[in-house]
């Protein structure tokens, strides 16, 4: 049975417009998407008519805080909000729905975006507000400029690493890290290492990885479906500590005698991490019987996960491998438009009094009422 996504179109309209504003770590993004009416298809895509985002970068060694994170979208917002209006050539009116990031993520800089939102509802009018999970943002912005049809989803970003599938209108956790993200472990080591924060440290150490040849034995933790990553950065933390500290001690490769350095440690720490990632994404492919993986998130843009997830998939038969780059793998508004105004679409909308954020905003908790069983 087909979900009706035209129930609540407006009388006289061929389409709808959606503002999108996420804001849930040290990026600020909005985005405004156009869906005509009918059912998304090949045929029939979303267009994305703006995308803007500003990031807050902090100096080398030093990470984001939330109130300096949420001060800085304070002072964007409403310059960014106008960008993205006149680069998709509207005005405020002209808006079926704002949507924004409900959560997950950092308390502070959700409430400043949130507020905006919900100012701009009122100053245009009483338009409809669209809370939306995070996670789904990233996952259907993906099917959606991928064409990925049914695929099982590697959510992989600074606060999240997931394995998920679709099944009975959930998006299904099969598996995800017990303590820290991906993205936040190489982050951490980007500032133990002092890799500048621009354009981003995931970024930097993925290049600094491609001149990596030596591969250091680190700690590989799986656990079933799940895996660790805390253990792996205290064990490279201390090495790298050793290695430049002020008693700067010198490591070498066991097989060849040659000096480790700095871009041997990102390399390792990649090839490692990656690894444990394409095993429980194989594991969960061949319980579902599915044969097409979705990489989404900030560290799906990483071209060497992609090379490995690619081989992984080349065993199996007809296996696809989707992903996008860094305007919409990297936390951005169009995600969060697209996904609220599915929501929309099917009747979903949020009082103001229901606007309120939150840090621990699970994946399965949202109801996809606009997908089929």
């Amino acid at each position: 049975m087909t979900v009706d996504l035209d129930k609540y179109a407006k009388p006289g309209k061929d389409h709808y417009i959606a503002l999108g504003l996420e804001g849930s770590a040290n990026k600020l993004g909005v985005g405004v998407i156009r869906h005509n009416l009918g059912q998304l298809s090949s045929n029939n895509r979303a267009q994305v008519l703006s995308n803007v985002r500003d990031t807050y970068i902090t100096p080398p060694g030093e990470g984001f805080l939330p109130r300096d994170t949420a001060r800085h979208h304070r002072n964007w917002v409403v310059r960014i909000i106008k960008r993205a209006l006149i680069d998709a050539k509207i005005k405020g009116t002209d808006i079926d729905c704002i949507c924004f990031t409900q959560g997950p993520g950092m308390g502070a800089p959700l409430q400043s975006v949130v507020i905006a939102a919900r100012t701009l509802a009122q100053l245009w009018g009483d338009i409809p507000l669209v809370g939306v999970n995070h996670c789904i943002g990233h996952i259907e912005m993906g099917r959606e400029i991928t064409g990925a049809d049914n695929p099982v989803v590697l959510y992989v970003s600074g606060g999240n690493t997931q394995v998920i599938a679709y099944s009975k209108q959930r998006y299904r956790i099969f598996g995800e890290t017990l303590d820290i993200a991906i993205g936040n472990c190489l982050d951490r080591f980007a500032r133990t290492l002092k890799i500048p924060n621009e354009p981003a440290p995931g970024y930097n150490i993925e290049q600094m990885a491609k001149k990596g040849k030596h591969l250091i034995n680190l700690p590989y933790t799986v656990k079933g479906m799940d895996l660790s990553m805390s253990g792996i950065l205290g064990y490279i933390d201390q090495l790298a500590k050793e290695m430049f500290g002020k008693q700067a001690k010198k490591v070498v490769d066991e097989t060849t005698g040659e000096p480790i350095t700095a871009e041997d440690l990102c390399f390792s720490l990649q090839e490692i991490l990656f690894s444990m990632l394409v095993e429980i994404t194989e594991r969960a492919l061949a319980h579902v019987n599915s044969n097409q993986v979705l990489i989404v998130g900030g560290v799906g843009s990483n071209e060497r996960l992609q090379e490995m997830m690619k081989l992984m998939i080349q065993d199996r038969k007809n296996g696809q491998i989707y992903a996008t780059d860094e305007r919409f793998c990297i936390d951005n508004g169009i995600m969060i438009a697209h996904a609220g105004l599915l929501s929309y679409r099917t009747g979903q909308t949020n009082d103001i009094k229901d606007t309120v954020c939150t840090q621990r905003f699970r994946t399965d908790e949202v109801f996809i009422k606009w997908r089929d069983d």
